[in-house]
């Protein structure tokens, strides 16, 4: 860049010495993609920005609820609520190649007096995806993309056994008991939506999907699907991936993710991952987030109360109403 500016001088006193262009009487001259422009005596240097590649952000959600009674005579109990929540990301396209980077982390709890474990998880999940490709057509890229999703702390089942006065809990799942990894290869379908909304999808004949349950005692009955003292489930197949971003109103944006697996073994039965939020953006700082998530996977027995443990569909539903601040 120095050498540019002293070459620029350079020229402006060859000008001025009598060069056959006059550059002295020019408003702008152009050399290199870089702006030299003539005020009377005075010189202006400009220069083109660099190009941009990465585009980068995120958001963080926090909402809070507390209930306090004291000789209330309608009766309740006092209880407490705390929701919070991660989303980052990170882009990357360059010419003919594409890197889609995202991690999202949510965590709850409420505390409730006068039961037995009064504090309990509302909601604990991870999920991190990455994909990249390169461009074969206008819209179409040949991409490889690698999804892990699991939960941060334990989770249990609270129930009251017939005849007890007081809830008893099982433990049922811990960080990566289970924990899911998938790894896909194929062609993505990806285009711009109006109002700078994203649309994406990616169908993959070459899937390789793992259930990891690295817990001893869940590995030992079997948990998740795993062959009973196995910490690793490796299933091949076929999947499709589909994100959707759009702003629905002003100030009101919908995210959804839509993953599904089949293996090759049993062809048809999908394994069903889904995630939706809609934020609606009061101000710069307040939000309000309704969440779902929805599950469905055969390898997962739910317990239920009278005891029996049946395939079902595992449904979340979340309204956070508080802060939120975009990055």
């Amino acid at each position: 860049m120095p050498g540019r500016i002293i070459f620029f001088f350079v020229l402006l006193l060859i000008s001025r010495s009598g060069f056959s262009q006059d550059i002295s009487k020019a408003d702008t001259v152009i050399i290199g993609g870089d702006t030299l422009i003539m005020r009377g005596d005075s010189l202006i240097f400009t220069t083109e920005a660099p190009p941009v590649y990465w585009d980068r952000g995120g958001n963080f959600n926090f909402s809070l609820q507390q209930v306090s009674l004291s000789n209330w005579a309608a009766g309740g109990a006092s209880s407490f609520a705390l929701n919070t929540g991660v989303q980052l990301f990170a882009n990357y396209k360059k010419d003919n190649i594409i890197w889609d980077t995202k991690l999202a982390v949510n965590y709850g709890i409420n505390r409730q007096t006068g039961r037995a474990y009064p504090t309990r998880k509302s909601n604990d999940n991870f999920n991190f995806s990455s994909k990249y490709g390169r461009q074969l057509g206008e819209k179409v890229y040949l991409s490889t993309q690698i999804d892990a999703r699991t939960q941060l702390l334990e989770g249990y089942r609270y129930f009251r056994p017939s005849g007890a006065e007081r809830d008893s809990r099982n433990r049922i799942s811990d960080f990566l008991s289970p924990g899911y990894i998938q790894s896909s290869t194929g062609l993505n379908y990806q285009t711009t939506l109006k109002n700078d909304g994203k649309f994406s999808t990616i169908i993959s004949p070459f899937t390789g999907r793992f259930t990891i349950v690295l817990d001893d005692s869940l590995s030992r009955a079997g948990a998740f699907g795993v062959i009973p003292g196995e910490k690793v489930r490796p299933e091949a197949g076929v999947s499709m991936g589909t994100t959707v971003d759009i702003q629905l109103m002003e100030n009101i944006r919908w995210k959804a993710d839509l993953n599904l697996f089949s293996n090759y073994e049993k062809l048809g039965n999908m394994v069903v991952n889904f995630n939706s939020a809609i934020n609606l953006k009061v101000n710069r700082y307040i939000t309000t987030r309704i969440e779902t998530i929805l599950i469905y996977d055969e390898n997962v027995f739910i317990e239920q109360d009278d005891g029996s443990s049946t395939r079902a569909i595992q449904l979340q539903n979340l309204i956070n109403f508080g802060i939120g601040l975009d990055f």
